[in-house]
């Protein structure tokens, strides 16, 4: 049915904004005489408006609407003020040609009659002026034409493109048709959206391309064109580029390497590494976390905020529960003292009971606790995942601070480059950072392992000896002065190293356990820490270890070992650390390896002040069965509990050693010439007398 009306010639096809739509010569004929009734007076365009017709179908009709439709007004008063002269002009001009028809042809609001036509035809035919008739009626003189192509032809020759809005304004109506087919000077050319260039600006902006490629950086392609190219001129050439096939396009005209977008993806992988291991430190800042809300657990936090986790996150947050979290600096444990734990067996009767009604309240503090546990451990577990799944928010930010060049060139809205690449690298920064983490989740979980059984052989080895040192303290019971110095002495010199061994080696468990890449370190054995340092580590543990740590560091700075004890059992229980208790059994076998260990050094010993504490502690072994560790300060004590066990001869040789030893000590604080003599002359007498000191442990006669 179309086909046959189309045939007929009595619709039109035509195109409209929102489709196609058909319309018979009758109806567009009705509707525009309408119009012309309705307002008196219309502009043929303005027609072609409200009709959605082509204008060219509009002025053909409305010629065939004037030749049949003789009685149509004009109004002269509108036609003096169109024109801008006097009425009665304008009726001694049309009043001779009342009644007259002109034919001709309206096209682009200009009435071409057949006569003139027929006249420049003629002109232009025989030679009397020179030009050119296109489509019948467009006369263009040859000089104009000649003008036109010198004018298309320097501008073009000089900048190697020429804009269509160029050629429009020489007279050119089809700019790309005349570059192309009607001037044959321009075959080479590339026509793009609103330019026409030459293949040499194409190699320039390719040869640009191939230069950022190489240095591993990006390039702005619209920024190195003339400013009257627009971004899709800049996008279709890039197209005609040969080394745009190896790079990445954003934005139409940004053009980025490889080499650069995987230095992207690096540093920010490297970012959230950091981030992992200032979250697993406790050095978090809120706002630097890959994530949009957080909720806070109370957890300090100091620089880059990956503390608990990425982008928005409220900051590094410190879980009362499970949820490792790590502040910079060592810290120091903090454990619940539990009853003091001694020897005799009654005691340690008194100190279970009392460990039992402390369990009791602790389970029912911690059943009103366990809602407010439950949601900690839930925004820990949110920011987990958020922080293996950064935003697109923020890995903008992070590209932003990588490549400030983006900001500095007025790249103000994200849409055009920033979000684009954002989108693009977010998986393979997701998937580099997941892959890392599961490579060093795995092997920080054998190091764990081989790292805590090593923990466990020296707290267990180490804690024995702390408790067969423990048990000599009760001789000195009754002597409360000498018994707060034993006490100090034993933790400062036994318990401090065991209690940093555990802190290291706890530290860097929780930094493997959070993924954190962590080095090789000394043995754990040589470290000491300062009680800041312990305090700190301690802090960074999450939950009941860091407060049970923290009262590990307190009872170490305090003057009961018992107490000590009972907080160090408490928190290695809460490492999964059991410790060995000492029975008679583990007891004998200590005594009897402390007892061939003192003997031996009191043998290989020369000095004849360090001789005297090994003596006198060999003699506890021999005589009370203890293994007794006192400073110089308590030596004088300890000797004193033995002359009721001693022989005449052994407390006599023993008192006039120590007094001997004290008085060289007194005389080596001064450094006087006479001091100096007199200090020679008695360690001649105390190396004299060394032997005798060591015939007491290696056969002397006891009481």
């Amino acid at each position: 049915m179309d086909d046959e009306l189309l045939e007929l010639q009595r619709q039109f096809e035509f195109a409209q904004q929102a489709n196609k739509e058909y319309i018979t010569l009758d109806q567009l004929r009705n509707e525009m005489v309408t119009e012309v009734k309705r307002l008196g007076r219309i502009s043929v365009i303005d027609l072609a408006d409200v009709t959605g017709v082509d204008l060219y179908y509009v002025e053909k009709l409305a010629q065939s609407i004037i030749t049949d439709h003789g009685g149509i007004d004009i109004a002269l008063t509108e036609l003096a003020a169109q024109l801008n002269v006097g009425l009665d002009l304008i009726a001694s001009v049309l009043e001779p040609r009342l009644g007259t028809i002109v034919k001709g042809r309206l096209e682009g609001g200009q009435l071409y009659t057949p006569a003139y036509v027929a006249r420049v035809s003629a002109m232009v035919r025989v030679g009397e002026i020179s030009g050119s008739v296109r489509a019948g009626v467009h006369w263009t003189p040859a000089v104009f034409a000649v003008a036109q192509k010198e004018s298309v032809d320097s501008f073009f020759s000089q900048n190697s493109f020429i804009s269509y809005d160029v050629l429009q304004k020489l007279g050119i109506p089809q700019p790309v048709q005349f570059l192309q087919v009607t001037n044959p000077r321009y075959p080479e050319g590339k026509p793009l959206v609103t330019t026409f260039v030459h293949p040499s600006m194409i190699e320039m902006l390719d040869a640009a391309t191939e230069d950022a490629l190489e240095r591993g950086s990006w390039s702005d392609s619209l920024s190195l064109l003339p400013s009257s190219f627009t971004p899709q001129d800049a996008s279709k050439m890039l197209f005609l580029c040969q080394s745009s096939n190896k790079a990445h396009i954003f934005g139409d005209f940004y053009v980025l390497s490889s080499s650069f977008m995987k230095d992207i993806c690096d540093c920010t992988v490297k970012e959230l590494e950091t981030l992992a291991v200032s979250r697993s430190l406790g050095t978090v800042k809120p706002g630097d976390l890959p994530i949009a809300n957080e909720v806070k657990a109370g957890y300090d936090s100091s620089r880059l905020s990956v503390s608990s986790e990425m982008a928005s996150d409220s900051g590094s947050n410190k879980h009362a529960d499970k949820g490792p979290k790590k502040k910079k600096g060592k810290a120091t444990g903090n454990a619940l003292a539990n009853q003091s734990e001694s020897g005799a067996d009654n005691q340690e009767h008194t100190s279970t009971k009392s460990k039992k009604s402390q369990r009791k309240g602790k389970d029912t503090s911690s059943q009103t606790s366990d809602s407010k546990q439950g949601s900690r451990k839930e925004s820990l577990k949110m920011k987990e995942d958020n922080l293996s799944s950064p935003s697109e928010e923020w890995i903008m930010e992070k590209i932003t601070a990588l490549v400030p060049d983006f900001e500095e060139q007025g790249i103000d809205d994200p849409e055009t480059i920033l979000r684009p690449l954002a989108n693009k690298l977010r998986p393979t920064i997701i998937n580099t950072w997941m892959e890392k983490r599961k490579a060093l989740f795995k092997d920080n979980a054998e190091r764990m392992k081989q790292l805590l059984d090593n923990l466990q052989k020296k707290l267990d080895e180490s804690f024995l000896n702390m408790q067969l040192y423990e048990k000599a303290l009760e001789l000195f019971e009754d002597d409360q002065s000498t018994s707060v110095v034993l006490h100090r002495h034993l933790l400062r010199t036994v318990a401090a190293p065991m209690v940093d061994m555990l802190l290291h080696d706890l530290d860097e468990q929780n930094k493997l356990k959070n993924g954190v890449e962590v080095q090789e370190s000394p043995n754990s054995e040589s470290i000491s820490f300062s009680p800041g340092d312990r305090a700190a580590i301690s802090k960074s543990f999450p939950g009941a270890l860091s407060n049970k740590a923290l009262a590990v560091v307190e009872a170490l700075e305090g003057k009961r070992v018992e107490t000590f004890m009972s907080s160090f059992r408490a928190v290695t229980e809460e490492s999964g650390l059991p410790l060995k208790k000492l029975d008679k059994k583990l007891e004998r076998t200590l005594l009897h390896s402390y007892r061939k260990e003192l003997t031996s050094q009191v043998s290989a010993e020369t000095d004849p002040v360090s001789l005297l504490p090994k003596v006198v502690s060999l003699l506890y072994v021999q005589v009370y069965h203890k293994a007794l560790q006192a400073p110089g300060r308590a030596i004088s004590v300890a000797i004193s509990q033995l002359t009721d066990k001693l022989d005449e001869t052994a407390c006599k040789i023993i008192a006039d050693y120590q007094a001997a030893a004290v008085t060289l000590l007194t005389l080596s604080a001064t450094p006087d010439d006479e001091d100096s003599c007199a200090s020679n002359r008695i360690r001649e007498i105390l190396e004299s007398q060394m032997p005798a000191l060591k015939s007491l442990v290696s056969g002397a006669s006891r009481s």
